[in-house]
């Protein structure tokens, strides 16, 4: 009867002490134990049989009994020390409420010494205030006392400065005046704002008349010195005329350029009686006795008169250019009176001692008046001249800044430059080319009457000369091959614009009716087409026309003839349409990449058709590749490498996007699954959108789409993959993805939406499965185009691409 009652009693205690598995592994962490009798799982049947393995009941029942004390002893020792910590937790309570009050009593008297604060501060400042009130009055006196000074003492400088101007004008006292002149007009300048005051005009209107007295005196004094008609010999140099010139530095700008036009015109005289068209010495043959003259006359020059003119008039530049256009004119006016007596061998002659005359020219002065707005003839600035007798282009040397003033007399009414301005006006006359027609991506017709342009003048330079003009023609087609490119093709390329704002799913869908992106027109993009194929055609063109120019060059020259920078910026203007036209698709698709991220795709609950950015993105491609391809029909290889730029930055681009779509459901990374799948096989399309003739793509093209889009739908797999164990996935993540590196795995695990503790793990046992990297490999980073074998996917990736294959 007492067992019976103990075993009760034992069966009573093991219920009273079944724990919950929560609390028993709580109580592990805190007590760990090697004890049987603290173990979860504890079996007392197994634990008693293995203290008594034979049957004596005795020792068992006292066993039991010293157990069952043990027991009751255990439990009233917890119970003791859960009443005492309980009661702790109690008084702790206590003491937090007691501190937080003394803090709040703490802070109630802090805000009180405050307030104290800021009002003695306030009153602090306006105390301030009222000292200092009468300190900014007397400032403001002083002020305004030391400004009534100045102007008085400027007024008496401007009264007497006017004064002494007039009395040393009348006197010709320019070197005083140069002087005086210059600090009158400063003090004047003070008083702008008073002139509405009479005796401050006055003097202002006597400040004027002085000057205009100078001018017309300085002018008078030039013209007794330098006479421009009668027979009176030229004055000397003359230090009141050098006096002269630096009052004429601060008069009005046509003073001085009247006294550089007659001194030049005085001093060319001579030049134009001696070499009058009905001497002998004016004809082709004698053309060196120009030059010579105008050496003499320049060396003369800066004998007599080089310190009479400043140095910044640089007037022996100005007498050698005026020479030059006085030269041409003359030039050309005799050739067209004997133009039966011109021969080739004459012509040649006449050309050589020009070229060299230029040559001395070039290395003489720098150009720098060419264009300084001073003495500028219409025709200065061109650098074509063609042979009037036998219209054969010749010159633009670049040696030479002078071409433009003696080889001129060679140019017919029409040259390069002109046909280039009327490409230019042309272009804007008649706008771009219309979009639907055959003008749509054709060569524009200005470029074939260049180059038949071309054609002409190397042909009849080449019946002149082969030596040296051949050369100076080469110079001149570069320049004009350049400016060709610079203001028919690249200046009428069309500006890219870009529109701001956020774009939604809902708004994708409404792309039809009017985009929020904006885009080229179609005109624009019919545009860029044109202009690329020019230049294409420009570009072999130009190489035929090297070799033709080579061909037609003496052996000893032929080096010199060399295109290649010319061939480089008509390949520039093609390279930038490209990227135009990539940039214009690119930026069309990048509203939808951005819906693609900002999509909640852990609530994603079924997988359906493809996604609205996906549809918005090849209703872009559907919309602007079959444009671009007709307008490129002539220039296939364009065509490819714009499919190519196309594919090479849109495709890193999704993947980007796609890293930034997190966290992803099982179901969210299916249905992204299947949108990878439809945008790879549009992109795998793109060479014949749209197009009635289904071409295979190229194969290059072809290879970067399916290496890029491959390891998007890798990185998708992962995602898909479940996580644990640990190891599997890091091994699968291995095999799918050839460029597993920790920073893309730690970007799935982003996607996944695993915590950072999670993660730390799994980046260290990456770390230690990554295979090391062959000797002379490439970076990790690298794109593959392994694709997984059966064995590595899970049943769950199959079945997704058996649905991905129904709905296509």
């Amino acid at each position: 009867m007492m067992e019976e009652e103990e075993l009760e009693f034992v069966e009573e205690l093991e219920a009273v002490l079944q724990l919950t598995p929560e609390v028993q592994l709580a109580i592990e962490q805190v007590f760990p134990s090697q004890d049987p009798l603290d173990r979860a799982d504890f079996n007392a049947v197994e634990y008693i049989n293995t203290l008594f393995p034979t049957e004596q009941v005795s020792t068992v029942s006292g066993f039991l009994h010293f157990s069952s004390f043990w027991l009751i002893l255990s439990i009233m020792r917890l119970d003791d020390n859960i009443r005492t910590v309980v009661r702790g937790q109690t008084n702790v309570g206590q003491d937090g409420r007691q501190a937080l009050e003394e803090a709040q009593k703490a802070i109630q008297q802090l805000f009180g010494k405050i307030k104290d604060i800021k009002d003695k501060a306030e009153k602090s400042e306006q105390m301030v205030k009222e000292i200092t009130r009468d300190i900014k009055q007397l400032d403001h006196a002083k002020r305004h006392l030391t400004t009534s000074i100045t102007t008085l003492n400027h007024l008496h400088m401007l009264a007497g400065g006017v004064d002494s101007l007039e009395a040393m004008t009348r006197r010709r006292q320019y070197g005083e005046v140069a002087n005086l002149l210059q600090g009158v007009m400063n003090v004047l300048e003070h008083f702008h704002k008073y002139m509405g005051i009479p005796q401050i005009r006055q003097l202002s209107e006597r400040v004027k008349a002085a000057q205009t007295e100078l001018g017309q005196q300085i002018l008078a004094d030039f013209e007794e010195a330098f006479p421009s008609q009668g027979t009176k010999r030229p004055g000397g140099p003359s230090n009141v005329l050098r006096d002269a010139c630096l009052v004429a530095n601060i008069l009005d700008p046509r003073i001085k350029q009247e006294i550089m036009k007659k001194f030049i015109k005085q001093h060319l005289s001579e030049y134009l009686v001696l070499f009058q068209e009905n001497q002998d010495v004016a004809w082709l043959d004698k053309i060196d006795r120009r030059y010579a003259w105008i050496k003499r006359q320049l060396v003369d020059y800066e004998e007599k008169y080089g310190r009479m003119f400043p140095r910044e008039w640089y007037m022996a530049e100005r007498i050698a250019i005026e020479f030059c256009h006085v030269t041409r004119t003359e030039l050309a006016k005799i050739m067209r009176t004997r133009a039966k007596e011109i021969e080739v061998k004459l012509l040649l002659f006449a050309i050589q001692r020009t070229t060299n005359f230029e040559g001395f020219l070039a290395k003489r002065f720098s150009g720098c008046t060419l264009t300084d707005g001073t003495l500028v003839r219409p025709s200065q600035g061109s650098l074509q001249h063609e042979v009037s007798g036998l219209a054969s282009l010749y010159g633009d040397s670049t040696r030479s800044l002078y071409d433009s003033s003696i080889h001129c007399f060679f140019s017919p009414p029409r040259n390069l430059g002109e046909l280039i301005d009327r490409f230019v006006a042309d272009f804007k006359a008649q706008g771009p080319p219309k979009p639907n027609t055959d003008e749509g991506g054709a060569v524009l017709p200005s470029c074939a009457d260049l180059f038949v342009y071309y054609k002409k003048c190397m042909v009849q330079c080449s019946q002149l000369s082969t030596g040296e003009p051949m050369i100076a023609l080469t110079t001149i087609f570069q320049k004009y091959l350049r400016e060709y490119a610079w203001k028919i093709l690249s200046g009428n390329l069309p500006k890219t614009t870009t529109s701001s704002g956020g774009l939604t799913i809902s708004s994708l869908l409404k792309e039809k009716e009017g985009s929020e992106v904006a885009k080229f027109t179609l005109e624009e993009l019919c545009l860029i087409c044109s202009i690329l194929s020019t230049a294409e055609y420009c570009l072999a063109t130009t190489q035929q026309l090297e070799e033709k120019l080579k061909e037609k060059v003496d052996i000893s020259l032929i080096e010199r003839i060399n295109l290649t920078g010319e061939m480089d910026t008509f390949s520039t203007v093609i390279s930038s349409s490209i990227q135009l036209l990539v940039q214009d698709l690119d930026a069309a698709c990048d509203p939808a990449l951005t819906a693609m991220s900002k999509m909640q795709w852990q609530n994603v609950e079924h997988v359906g058709d493809q996604s609205p950015y996906v549809t918005s993105v090849i209703l872009h491609i559907k919309q602007n590749v079959p444009i671009i391809r007709d307008n490129l029909a002539s220039t296939r290889k364009y065509f490819t490498q714009f499919c190519i730029k196309f594919a090479n930055s849109f495709i890193p681009k999704f993947i980007t996007h796609l890293f930034k779509c997190k966290p992803i459901s099982m179901v969210g990374a299916e249905q992204l699954l299947l949108d990878t799948h439809s945008l790879k096989m549009v992109l795998l399309d793109l060479p014949s959108i749209g197009s009635q003739v289904v071409r295979k793509a190229p194969a290059s093209y072809t290879k970067i789409v399916v290496k890029g889009m491959t390891r998007a739908e890798m990185i998708l797999k992962v995602v898909m993959a479940p996580h644990e164990p640990l190891v599997v996935f890091v091994d699968n993540y291995i095999k799918l993805l050839t460029d597993c590196n920790t920073e893309t795995f730690q970007k799935i695990l982003d996607m996944k939406g695993l915590k950072r503790s999670e993660q730390s793990s799994m980046l260290e046992l990456l770390r230690q499965r990554l295979p090391a990297p062959p000797s002379g490999a490439e970076s990790t980073g690298s794109l593959s185009l392994m694709a997984p074998t059966p064995e590595q996917e899970s049943s769950r990736i199959r079945k997704l691409e058996k649905l991905i294959k129904k709905r296509l």
